[in-house]
Order: C-alpha cells, then structure tokens, then sequence
C-alpha cells in the first residue's frame, strides 16, 4: 500500500468524526465542509512517516484548519453565515428523529444557546472547549494545537464552560415555552379550534401577505395535518416533510406568549442546510 492510499483510507474511516468537529467548531456545514476538504488537502501532501495516531493527528489537522478560520472570521467581523447547533453524529442534512445521544447532548448545553455563547468566545476558548468537552481531547493535545501549556487550555476550556453553561439555562428556559406554544398551535390547527387559534395569535400576527388574528386562525384552522413539531437550528418550529425530505418549515416570532408572525420557507437550498429534529408528542426536548 503506497503512501497516499494509507492516508486515503485513513481519512475516509475518520472523516464523519472530523465533519463533527469541524461542525461543532465552525457552527455552519459549509465551512465545516470546506475545512474537512482543506484538511485533506494538507494530509495528501504530508509526511506520514512518524503519524502513530491517525485519528489524533487527523483532529489536530482539522482543528488547526478551523482555529484558522474561527481567526480569519474574527479578524473581519462576520458572523458565522447560517450558524446552527452542533450535530452529534455528523449527519448534517436529513430529517432525523431525536434519539438519545440528542437528550445527551442536550444535557451538555448543546443547541442554540451553545452556538451564540461559541460565537463571543475567543478562537482559543472555543477549541479548547468543543475539542475537551465535546470530544474528550486532552488539553496536552489542544495545548499543542493552540501554542499554550495544558494548563492554560485547561482555563480556557473552564473560562468557555461557564459562560456556555450560564447562558443555557435562560435559553433552555424560553425554547420551552415556545415549544409549548407551537405544540398547542400545531394542535389547534389541525382540529380546526378557530377559538384556541385566536387565544394564541397577537392580534396584529403576520404570516406572508395575510395579516391580523382572524385572518391567520382562518389561514391554518383545520390545516397542517402532516405538520411536525421539530427543533430547526435547535429552535422549536414545525415542518412538512415527504418522504423524509422536509419540503417546508414554519417559523414562530413569539412576543409576550403571543404568536406575532409565521414564516413558511419552502426553498429547497435553505431548507438542506438546516439541522431537523422531528419531535414527537410528549417527548423532552431534545437537542
């Protein structure tokens, strides 16, 4: 076996963990795509002779490619283009049902509030963070990665960790209460209760070019039969799929316990980089 097919193969058996963490780092598929392919690009022309653990030194690559990144985005103040929440098994597009390991992730403060937290952290703190956390890298690893002594990954991991934790409990908090509005609208409407529609819209509650309570209870009393209660980007929404394909997603703006706008996207493009969750009835949130 030559060389390039050792790394080839190498590359391919650890290559839906390195989507991972470049996922998990990045918080958007397509630059987690890019860095994956960057990262092949500077394995395929590397020295292997001295690699002992291709799944280590394979992290690291990628890692480096995303702490490069995670600097490039800082230095020109962007901000993450279609941020989403980390995916736990690297399987960015399809519609999934929540299983365990989501109520695990969950239970380690992984969803919205993670990516927004994740975005005001240092490159630094966020590697040390998604890799220690997330992927159970030693800090002698991430501190090779990032040029610092283990102990002072060890800070910044700790640093990050406090802030993503502080911040996931108010998030947790409102993504509750919203699910608990989009379940009782979804439920409304697909029993026609014209009354309970109406005690769950503001009164001025917009979706596309119908506008007004009345009018918006009428749009969906009786509808969205085949509707599914699901986190979108870890935010509780609706979607209509077929054949496991979401074909549309619904959208909630909540004001003050009211439904005050629905956006319906149907744009096949948008909808493939979004993270679904289908939910089921009584299920804990699970992301």
């Amino acid at each position: 076996m030559t060389e390039h097919e050792w790394v080839s193969e190498r590359f391919a058996e650890h290559q839906d963990r390195l989507r991972a963490v470049a996922y998990r780092m990045l918080g958007s598929p397509s630059e987690a795509e890019d860095a994956v392919q960057e990262a092949w690009l500077r394995v395929s022309r590397a020295d292997t002779g001295q690699v002992e653990n291709p799944a280590g030194w394979l992290t690291t690559v990628v890692a480096r490619v995303c702490l490069n990144m995670l600097d490039a985005r800082r230095s020109r103040r962007e901000d993450p283009a279609g941020a989403l929440p980390p995916e736990p098994d690297a399987s960015i597009h399809p519609t999934r049902q929540a299983g365990p390991e989501d109520e695990a992730l969950l239970a380690d403060s992984v969803g919205v509030a993670l990516i927004v937290v994740l975005d005001t952290l240092t490159p630094a703190e966020r590697l040390a963070f998604v890799l220690h956390d997330v992927f159970a890298v030693s800090f002698g690893e991430i501190g090779a990665i990032i040029d610092r002594s283990p102990v002072a990954a060890r800070q910044l991991a700790s640093r990050a960790r406090r802030r993503v934790q502080g911040a996931a409990g108010a998030s947790d908090a409102a993504r509750s209460a919203k699910r608990e509005i989009v379940e009782a609208f979804l439920a409304a409407s697909r029993s026609g209760d014209f009354a309970a529609l109406l005690e769950l819209l503001d009164p001025d509650a917009v979706v596309g070019e119908v506008r007004g309570d009345h009018a918006v209870a009428a749009f969906f009393s009786g509808r969205a039969q085949a509707a599914r209660l699901a986190l979108v980007d870890g935010v509780p929404a609706a979607v209509w799929s077929h054949l496991g394909r979401p074909k549309a997603v619904f959208t909630f703006t909540i004001d003050d316990e009211k439904i005050t706008r629905i956006d319906i996207d149907t744009d096949s493009d948008r909808l493939r980089d979004l993270d679904i969750v289908i939910l089921t009835a009584g299920d804990k949130e699970r992301r």
